[in-house]
């Protein structure tokens, strides 16, 4: 953060200007390339059990490396919701039912989600059998694609919250802006303790940057919004009856 001549504090521009190479025409880029097939990203665990380190994918696919922040820009995030008729075994089962706007569901019920019983709070236990989840995808510095941070309903509060109050309250968007990501442990009212993802400004990137970003966060939608929702997206997720 930065204080301005009348000792008021401003969030800094960011001069950066190796971001920029890693977003000049990749968005669109891949719209066009990629079109018709599957992109996977690497995907940042969110650990059980109250930990407060990420897991993210390195060199070695059996052994994530741990990072306790994550730092970059959000090119896209959206809701994602997703139900599975029978709970979670290990193998490697699409949800019977999922949406990639948290509106709509594909399969089985399908249709409406804010009508369907499973997305009711107490259709399990003292949540809901209807997974609420959100995707973050977050462009690091000097890299080419995006992590994808799958945050569970414990965190959605704390993303809506820093995207409403600390982005678009003021008058930024979330791509034109740099971020970092923390966990922080946390108890529910069973005495469950779990991790729970915590956002903060970092600083705003230049106006070439931003709309460079801008470009790219439109082109990956094509891909973002159409990636199955996996299995195990959902294992780390602590349910708590006040979830968001």
């Amino acid at each position: 953060m930065a204080k301005n001549t009348e000792g008021n504090t401003a969030l800094a521009v960011q001069e950066n200007e190796y971001l920029l190479p890693a977003l000049n025409n990749i968005g669109e880029a891949m719209a066009e390339e990629m079109d018709g097939l599957q992109l996977t990203f690497d995907r940042v665990k969110i650990p059980s059990g109250g930990g407060v380190a990420f897991e993210v994918p390195g060199d070695d696919p059996d052994s994530p490396d741990t990072e306790k922040e994550l730092i970059g820009v959000i090119v896209d995030h959206h809701p994602v919701n997703a139900y599975w008729a029978v709970k979670y075994d290990g193998a490697n089962n699409p949800p019977d039912c999922s949406s990639m706007d948290g509106k709509v569901g594909t399969g089985d019920p399908g249709g409406s989600c804010k009508a369907c019983p499973y997305n009711q709070f107490g259709s399990d236990g003292n949540g809901k059998a209807c997974k609420n989840m959100h995707r973050v995808y977050v462009l690091r510095d000097g890299e080419t694609f995006p992590l994808l941070l799958t945050l569970p309903p414990t965190s959605l509060k704390n993303f809506a919250d820093f995207l409403g109050k600390r982005v678009v309250g003021k008058g930024l968007r979330s791509y034109a802006v740099k971020v970092k990501v923390t966990l922080k442990k946390a108890i529910n009212s069973t005495g469950i303790t779990y991790s729970q993802a915590v956002f903060a400004l970092v600083e705003r990137l230049t106006p070439e940057a931003a709309d460079q970003a801008r470009s790219y966060s439109n082109g990956i939608k094509a891909i973002t919004r159409n990636l199955a929702v996996a299995d195990d997206e959902y294992v780390n997720a602590e349910p708590i009856e006040e979830a968001y």
